[in-house]
C-alpha cells in the first residue's frame, strides 16, 4: 500500500503505525497539521473491515480535524487516531496503557480525547501513561452535549438561511444516529418543537427517543427518503453519496457525522439539487471547542465554552452567504477558509 500517494494523505506531517502484541493494541495515530498549535484529536474505536480502511478513516477524520480547529478559531492542529477492533469485546486496562505510551512517545505534539467506540472512562485510563489526553471527567468531561448544542445552533443557522424560519417549530428533522450526540440534539431539536423522525441500528436507542421525544421510528434504509426539511446524519461518515443522494426529499443537510460527503464531489450534487449542506467540521466542532478550554489556563468554565460553541450559528451564517454570493458549494468554501488559517499560520511561524 502506496500510504503518500493516498487521496486522504493530503500532505500529513506524521502517520504513526501502532503495535502491543501483548495488550492486542493495533493503532494508528495521524498528525495532520500542527502549524495553529499541537494536533487535537479523538481516539475512534472501530472494527474495520481492513487496517487500509482504518488508515484512511484516520487520515480523513485527521484533516478534517485541522479544518474544524481553524475554523472554530483555536489555538490547535489537527490529528485523529484510531483503534482497529471492536469495541464491545476487545477493551481491556492494558490496551488502552499500550496505547496511552505511544502516545506519550509523540511529546505533545498530538493530544487525545475520546470518539466514536471510546469513553471517558477509557482516556482516564489512557491516562496513566500519559498528560496528553483531554476532555477527562473532573475537566471538561463528556464532549457530547456541546457537541449537540453546536449542531443544534448551526441547524437553526440553516435553517435560517435556507427557509427563512428563526424557529425550529413545526421543522420535520430525519435523525439518523442517537448515540450520545444523537440523543441531546434530539432533545434540543424537541424542546423547540421540531418533529422528529429517527433510527439508529440498535433498536433501544430508538425505543429511547420514540418513549422520551415522541419521535417517529423509521428504517435505517429508509431514513432517507423521508419528507423532511433536514436530514441530520449523526452516525459515521459517508452517508451522502451517489446512492442516497437520490432519495433526500430534504431542503437542509446538517448533522453531526464527520465526513458525511463520501466525496467531494457530492457537495456540488446537493447544490444542483437545492440542497443547503452544512460542512460537517464546522457544525460538529462544539465537542472540540469545549475540550479547548482546558487548555486555556485556570478553571474549565462551562459558560464561556458555551458562548463560544454559540458562535457556530455566525461562522455558518457566514459560510452560507459566502456560497451563495461566489456561486460555490458550502464545503468547498469551509475548505479555502480553513486552508487559509492554516497556510497563514504557517507564514507567520
Amino acid at each position: 500500500m502506496a500510504v503518500f500517494n493516498l487521496r486522504a494523505y493530503d500532505d500529513h506531517e506524521q502517520v504513526v503505525f501502532c503495535r502491543d502484541k501483548d495488550s492486542g493494541l493495533s493503532a494508528i495515530i495521524c498528525v495532520h497539521s500542527t502549524a495553529l498549535g499541537p494536533a487535537v484529536g479523538g481516539c475512534r474505536m472501530w472494527e474495520y473491515n481492513s487496517d487500509e480502511g482504518a488508515l484512511i478513516d484516520a487520515l480523513r477524520l485527521s484533516r478534517g480535524m485541522s479544518y474544524k480547529n481553524a475554523m472554530a478559531g483555536l489555538n490547535m492542529g489537527g490529528g485523529k487516531s484510531v483503534i482497529i477492533g471492536n469495541p464491545k469485546t476487545m477493551k481491556s486496562d492494558a490496551l488502552f496503557e499500550a496505547f496511552g505510551s505511544f502516545l506519550n512517545k509523540l511529546n505533545g505534539s498530538y493530544y487525545s480525547a475520546e470518539d466514536v467506540g471510546i469513553n471517558t472512562g477509557d482516556m482516564a485510563i489512557v491516562h496513566r501513561k500519559t498528560d496528553y489526553v483531554l476532555g477527562l471527567e473532573g475537566r471538561s468531561g463528556d464532549p457530547s452535549p456541546l457537541t449537540a448544542f453546536g449542531v443544534y445552533q448551526g441547524m437553526k443557522a440553516a435553517v435560517k438561511h435556507k427557509l427563512g424560519r428563526d424557529s425550529l417549530e413545526g421543522v420535520k428533522v430525519a435523525v439518523q444516529g442517537l448515540g450520545h450526540v444523537g440523543y441531546y440534539l434530539c432533545e434540543h431539536l424537541r424542546s423547540e418543537g421540531a418533529e422528529l423522525f429517527v433510527t439508529d441500528i440498535h433498536k433501544e436507542s430508538i425505543d429511547r427517543v420514540v418513549d422520551n421525544l415522541g419521535a417517529t421510528a423509521v428504517d435505517k434504509d429508509e431514513i432517507y427518503a423521508q419528507n423532511v426539511d433536514v436530514y441530520a446524519p449523526c452516525a459515521l461518515g459517508a452517508t451522502i453519496n451517489d446512492a442516497t443522494i437520490p432519495q433526500l426529499q430534504c431542503s437542509i443537510v446538517a448533522g453531526a457525522a464527520n465526513n458525511q460527503l463520501a466525496e467531494d464531489r457530492h457537495g456540488e450534487v446537493l447544490k444542483q439539487k437545492g440542497i443547503l449542506y452544512s460542512p460537517d467540521y464546522v457544525i460538529n466542532a462544539g465537542g472540540i471547542i469545549n475540550i479547548s478550554f482546558e487548555q486555556n489556563g485556570g478553571e474549565y468554565n462551562k459558560q464561556d465554552s458555551l458562548d463560544k460553541v454559540g458562535a457556530i450559528y455566525g461562522t455558518l451564517s457566514e459560510i452560507f452567504q459566502a456560497a451563495e454570493t461566489d456561486g460555490k458549494t458550502t464545503n468547498l468554501v469551509a475548505d479555502e477558509l480553513a486552508r487559509k488559517k492554516i497556510e497563514d499560520a504557517k507564514n507567520n511561524s
